[in-house]
């Protein structure tokens, strides 16, 4: 597979003011946190990387809504400190909208990581997938991804290797994970699978 597909598209309110998140190659990016309201009434707060450029043909004030378009990235944080898998949505295109919240991803890749199948405490049945979508240039993205029920049962028979296509949502889930005898809450990002189809 020479490329893989990594179409994302949020609309939701932004939570915070940008801030400066990194330079490269001489170009500023900021990040902000989106929030995304889902049907059940919760929210997925999302973390929005865009770059100076864009950001100035759409400045983004607290409080009002968003719709962008771009992909999902992933990078390893080797600070240390927090989440050794860093998922974020780098913008591409970003103006001010109103109306229903949207989240929505479509990918393609291929599974660097053997799924694993489990249940829940409650005994719903969900599997977890790693997917390596490649960029133009070289780079990959590894995204975590689940899914539940019968789609979980089917892909626990999935083999490293398989390429694979997705519909979903980026999702924010907290936790706590107890580091050096304190207990942290922390934010673990995530595609909830809708379908998929092994190609």
């Amino acid at each position: 597979m020479d490329s893989g597909k990594n179409l994302a598209s949020l609309r939701g309110r932004a939570a915070e003011e940008p801030r400066l998140s990194h330079s490269n190659h001489g170009v500023a990016y900021y990040t902000f946190p989106l929030e995304v309201e889902r049907l059940s009434g919760a929210a997925d707060i999302l973390n929005i990387v865009v770059s100076e450029e864009l950001l100035s043909q759409c400045p983004v004030t607290a409080g009002r809504e968003y719709q962008a378009s771009g992909e999902v990235r992933s990078f390893n944080n080797r600070t240390g400190v927090g989440a050794r898998l860093v998922i974020s949505f780098f913008a591409r295109s970003l103006q001010p909208t109103e109306g229903e919240h949207l989240n929505h991803l479509e990918l393609q890749g291929v599974l660097c990581k053997a799924p694993n199948l489990r249940r829940t405490p409650l005994g719903r049945e969900i599997c977890d997938l790693l997917l390596a979508v490649n960029r133009h240039y070289g780079r990959a993205d590894y995204l975590p991804c689940i899914t539940w029920g019968a789609l979980a049962r089917s892909c626990g028979e999935l083999s490293v290797g398989d390429e694979v296509r997705l519909i979903g949502r980026l999702q924010s889930r907290k936790y706590r994970k107890v580091t050096g005898g304190r207990e942290e809450e922390r934010t673990a990002y995530e595609i909830s699978v809708m379908e998929l189809e092994h190609t």
